[in-house]
């Protein structure tokens, strides 16, 4: 895309060139005179200038990521509370793959005005994502076959390709800019009889045609990148699915519809590169094209795909919607140590992937909620308090106490109307709640998000012991309601031993198990030794006395600023802390999807096998 880009720039800058050199020998007093060189040099380097101006301009304009980018698209926020059966279909769906996928659930967008088949994911990480789909795709598709769309959406949030299409989106926008100008010139001086505006009219139309040059680089560009990700996308939608079908059948009613998968919208040029189909008709369609042809991707997702039989039948999918009815399947246990199979490596590799396994398990974990907790996570004044009752104390006076502490009578008793709702949830339902409640609570103004995070402080310092639980979940409610940039990734574990030492020793003693003090003392030191020998770093056991609340604080936001990579050594370091007997507890599952959650490395269910009913103890 790099080496695209330059030839890009340099295309333009050829191309201006020739027009200014054309305008000098024109408007020059001497015949046959060359052209000075400070004409191609100046205009090379405006040029150049312009278009590098123009690309951060755009950057910076995306800067709040999926929103901006929907925005663009014309698309409308749907609210986690929304009535509509189709939109709430929409909503039901992306939850799952959010819970199965371990990531905070994207903001969930329609297209209104857009009658054909297509759907986009835009954001700069996974934490900020947006989902948005037309309505044509809400009203024409069937629930498996949304699914699969949602699916391949996923795979562009959970591979990368999302920051990487945002970069395209705002980089390609200075190479086309100067068609633009042409463009706006051209129909400026359109009529006018004045001679004097000839010149004017003609350098517009060069710009035009100089725009043209830029954007049939830019699509070029968009083509050679965005093809194979699409094919990762479809492919990565039939595993995380297990129902080839689905994603076959999504791209068949495309071929059937009316409008196919065109978007009117004035950027849908822009953005052809992020739609799940071809947004604009390309002229060199084959070169061009953005999308893979749907015949090809519907043979690589499912080669016994047949349109008839599938359209004869396929469910109808308007019908009303039915609230998911999902019956536990899995094993009941409480928090016993389960054998775990994976090397630290391979559980520290499940980081960013989903499995039909998983998506099954989100379902029967949404389905197991109370319908009264649904209900309050999706509203934006409700939703925030459940966070807050989901850490308060099992004995109703140290209950008492806790909401006592919350600052602000009327945030307290919200706290207190939905305890009710909390109670006895276990810990493995404690990450999919928040997730459910945080899309809801993002709508609110910065004030009540200040407010909704004191009422969660107060409730875990009110007994003044804060258990690592309480801090990880704090900590990323912090990370996702906050108003601070996020952390510049550039850091090695080297350069944080400390923190990382830190965090590893928080991990193994809140995971020790033991009957007496001297196996409990013998567990956690060969817990740190396996973590500590995975990262490289000193295996000496802290004290639990300088494991305080700022230590850890101080640490784990330090450890935000690891390179990617460095992260899921990191990740591999805890887990081989936590499994190093070979087992894992239910607590420490839990534990580790939200500390993987803080850290944004999302970990999907690592117990999917369990019922999740049994996990409510």
């Amino acid at each position: 895309m790099v080496v695209l880009f330059l030839l890009a720039v340099a295309a333009v800058i050829f191309a201006v060139d020739a027009v200014l050199g054309v305008i000098w020998l024109w408007t020059s007093d001497a015949p046959g005179a060359a052209v000075p060189s400070s004409v191609y040099v100046w205009g090379a380097l405006v040029t150049a200038a312009v278009i590098f101006l123009v690309s951060l301009f755009n950057i910076a304009r995306l800067g709040s990521g999926g929103a901006a980018v929907a925005r663009m698209a014309g698309a409308r926020l749907v609210p986690s509370n929304t009535t509509d059966p189709l939109e709430r279909r929409l909503r039901n769906v992306v939850e799952e793959m959010a819970i199965a996928a371990g990531v905070r659930v994207p903001e969930v967008y329609v297209m209104d005005q857009e009658s054909g088949i297509n759907a986009f994911a835009a954001g700069w990480d996974v934490s900020g994502a947006a989902v948005a789909v037309t309505r044509g795709m809400l009203e024409r598709l069937t629930r498996d076959e949304l699914q699969g769309v949602i699916g391949h959406e996923f795979s562009h949030i959970l591979n990368g390709d999302m920051r990487l299409n945002i970069r395209m989106l705002g980089v390609l926008a200075g190479i086309v800019f100067l068609g633009s100008i042409g463009e706006f010139v051209i129909r400026s001086v359109r009529g006018t009889k004045d001679k004097g505006v000839l010149a004017i009219f003609l350098i517009g139309v060069a710009l035009f045609i100089i725009g043209y040059v830029g954007l049939f680089f830019a699509r070029l560009i968009k083509a050679a990148v965005s093809r194979q990700r699409e094919y990762l996308a479809d492919a990565s939608s039939v595993q995380f699915t297990r129902n080839p079908d689905a994603i076959a059948g999504a791209l068949d009613q495309i071929r059937s519809a009316a409008g196919g998968t065109l978007v009117g919208n004035r950027y849908a040029e822009e953005m052809s590169h992020m739609y799940f189909g071809q947004s604009v008709k390309m002229w060199m369609g084959g070169l061009l094209n953005t999308h893979p042809p749907l015949d090809e991707r519907i043979r690589r997702v499912n080669p016994r795909f047949q349109p008839s039989s599938y359209r004869t039948g396929r469910a109808q999918p308007a019908a009303a919607v039915e609230p998911i009815s999902v019956q536990p399947t899995g094993r009941r246990v409480g928090d016993l140590a389960t054998a775990w199979g994976r090397t630290p490596a391979q559980s520290a590799a499940l980081v960013g992937t989903i499995d039909s396994g998983k998506v099954d398990y989100a379902g029967r974990l949404l389905a197991s909620l109370p319908p009264a907790l649904v209900e309050a996570l999706r509203d934006p004044d409700r939703a925030g308090p459940v966070m807050a009752a989901l850490l308060l104390a099992e004995p109703e006076l140290a209950r008492e106490k806790q909401l006592g502490a919350i600052p602000g009578v009327a945030v307290a008793e919200r706290v207190r109307a939905v305890a009710p709702l909390t109670r006895g949830l276990g810990l493995a339902y404690h990450l999919p709640v928040i997730d459910l409640a945080l899309a809801a609570v993002k709508r609110l103004q910065p004030g009540a998000k200040l407010e909704i995070l004191a009422a969660i402080e107060a409730v875990i310092n009110a007994d003044r012991r804060v258990s690592l639980h309480e801090f990880v979940v704090l900590a990323l409610v912090r990370s996702q309601l906050s108003e601070r940039p996020k952390p510049v990734e550039s850091k090695r574990i080297a350069e944080l031993r400390a923190e990382a030492a830190t965090v590893l020793a928080l991990v193994a003693y809140a995971g020790t198990r033991a009957d007496t003090t001297g196996a409990r003392d013998a567990a956690l030191q060969a817990a740190i030794r396996a973590g500590a020998g995975s990262l490289g770093i000193p295996d000496s056991v802290p004290s639990p006395a300088t494991l305080t609340l700022d230590a850890a604080s101080h640490s784990l936001e330090a450890l935000r600023s690891l390179v990617p990579m460095q992260k899921g050594l990191l990740v591999q370091g805890l887990f081989a802390a936590v499994t190093h007997d070979g087992t894992i507890r239910v607590a420490e599952a839990g534990l580790m999807r939200v500390v993987g959650a803080v850290l944004d490395c999302p970990l999907p269910p690592l117990l999917e096998s369990l019922d999740p009913g049994s996990l409510a103890a």
